[in-house]
């Protein structure tokens, strides 16, 4: 290839800027241009979309030239951040994700820590002074790793995360509820039982050396573009299969380190209602992941303005808010990370909103003068003002419901509207009465990338725990599900609604 393959981001240089969504991605282009603009963006660089294009167009193979290049963006990022690849004293450490042109939510795959091994993670413990968070990182690299690149995952959709049942499995001997009351010894444990699993689902070892690792994992990526739910999703929002993804490789940094350390997923604006009100949700001592897989229930982001020690991160986030909506022009979602009270921006996009908000923030951000009025109108979509006409509980028979007795659960609402339909647990059920016309509501402990399926043929979702801002990120005319056992309508259904079911959304 003739073309640059890798553009870089960070305090010594950035080559990129956001109107190369392109060639960059929408997730890189962001992140050059939050760097050029001075917020503070950890050091990277993009591996660009046409990479992808020239490896499917010759049978899933790179560019003679990649690998190379690759070796000297390493080299480049260690300088950058001052820490060595696979070092025993102070590792570099990246995440890697992907990056499409048009923003497909949960759809490909990430990697986060990537660099350790069974030294390096020795020598974070030492640098850091926190074993606990030192093996906490490496069992949740090994563990994305073993899913993603090595192909450890369940084998159907009622099956448990093997994973995850590995570390049930050690909680349940430890006596403990929460992750995060796994101590360091406890940790170094399911590390080593997790590369157990892996040679024994694999017939691998798990991989040590860091430069393989990444070459694993952009490969893994690229692959991603044509896994099952990305193909069913670019179909649905008819995003070409030629446009290719890019792929992000950024210095880590923590929210996992302690109390003093958070991660979370914000909007500039409610994107339910319009309202020029900081939304989002946010984990004290958790990495981004565990806000979006919904493991555990996020706090809303006004809390931590009460909170003494994340406190100054947050006055530091309001301004953010400002500066993005300011910069972009449009309403943003964005992802950060604190990590010993230091705030870091991981990523920006136009957030998703629904018809409602869509109205209201295209005024008052045209009256503010932050947005223009061609874009404005530009930002609608069509197909989102179905939501308008989306059936409601009838107030009455609600109110009665509720004094007879008859109201069985309240919760979180994440989606307009309302919905009846028979009972099933599994995205496959879903989808098979769906074909024959049934109405149907999906219930999951948590919904994942690979339910999409049953969440377009459902009229609603139920969960009994998630982050709300997941699902406020999902387009307008995806299902989006509700968390602690709430109801909430699957925005556009070609079947005749029935009469209302007795658990209704508060």
């Amino acid at each position: 290839m003739a073309n640059k393959l890798i553009y870089f981001f960070g305090k010594s240089k950035t080559d990129g800027s956001g109107d190369m969504k392109a060639l960059l991605g929408g997730k890189g282009a962001n992140l050059a241009q939050m760097t050029k603009i001075g917020l503070p963006v950890p050091s990277g660089f993009t591996i660009t979309t046409e990479v992808c294009v020239n490896y499917y167009k010759n049978g899933r193979k790179y560019p003679a030239e990649l690998a190379s290049e690759l070796e000297k963006a390493v080299k480049w990022l260690e300088k950058e951040t001052g820490k060595k690849f696979g070092d025993v004293k102070n590792p570099l450490l990246v995440s890697v994700r992907s990056g499409a042109r048009d923003s497909m939510p949960g759809m490909m795959d990430t990697i986060l820590n990537l660099g350790l091994n069974d030294a390096a993670t020795e020598g974070l413990a030492n640098a850091t002074k926190n074993p606990r968070f030192a093996w906490d990182s490496y069992r949740r690299f090994i563990q994305m790793y073993g899913d993603v690149v090595m192909g450890v995952q369940k084998k159907n959709e009622n099956d448990h995360e093997p994973f995850e049942e590995v570390m049930d499995g050690l909680k349940h001997e430890a006596k403990v509820k929460e992750d995060t009351e796994l101590t360091a010894e406890h940790l170094q444990e399911l590390v080593k039982r997790y590369k157990k699993l892996i040679k024994e689902r694999t017939g691998k070892a798990f991989p040590t050396e860091p430069m393989k690792q990444l070459e694993g994992s952009v490969q893994a990526v690229f692959g991603s573009w044509m896994n099952e739910r990305a193909i069913l999703y670019r179909q649905k929002y008819r995003i070409p299969d030629e446009w290719g993804t890019a792929v992000n490789v950024q210095s880590m940094v923590f929210g996992n380190m302690g109390e003093d350390c958070a991660t979370g997923v914000a909007f500039t604006r409610d994107p339910a209602n319009g309202e020029n009100v900081f939304y989002g949700e946010y984990l004290v001592n958790a990495q981004g992941e565990d806000v979006v897989a919904g493991v555990r229930t996020p706090l809303k982001i006004s809390e931590m303005a009460k909170d003494k020690i994340l406190g100054p991160a947050y006055k530091e986030l309001v301004e953010v808010r400002k500066t993005l909506e300011r910069n972009f022009g449009d309403v943003q979602d964005f992802e950060f990370t604190i990590e010993n009270k230091k705030l870091y921006m991981l990523q920006t996009r136009h957030g998703k909103r629904t018809a409602l908000a869509y109205v209201k923030i295209a005024h008052d951000m045209v009256k503010e003068k932050l947005m223009t009025p061609e874009h404005a109108i530009k930002s609608g979509d069509p197909e989102a003002l179905n939501q308008l006409l989306q059936p409601i509980f009838d107030t009455k028979a609600y109110d009665k419901a509720k004094k007879d007795g008859r109201l069985m659960a309240v919760g979180l609402p994440a989606g307009p509207g309302a919905a009846s339909g028979a009972v099933v647990f599994t995205a496959g059920r879903a989808e098979e009465l769906a074909a024959k016309c049934q109405h149907v509501v999906l219930a999951r402990i948590e919904t994942s990338p690979e339910d999409l399926r049953g969440m377009i043929a459902a009229d609603g979702i139920l969960m009994a725990r998630g982050p709300l801002a997941k699902y406020s990120m999902a387009r307008s005319t995806q299902p989006i599900a509700s968390s602690s056992k709430s109801l909430s309508a699957r925005p556009s259904s070609p079947r005749t609604r029935r009469s209302s079911s007795t658990m209704t959304s508060s």
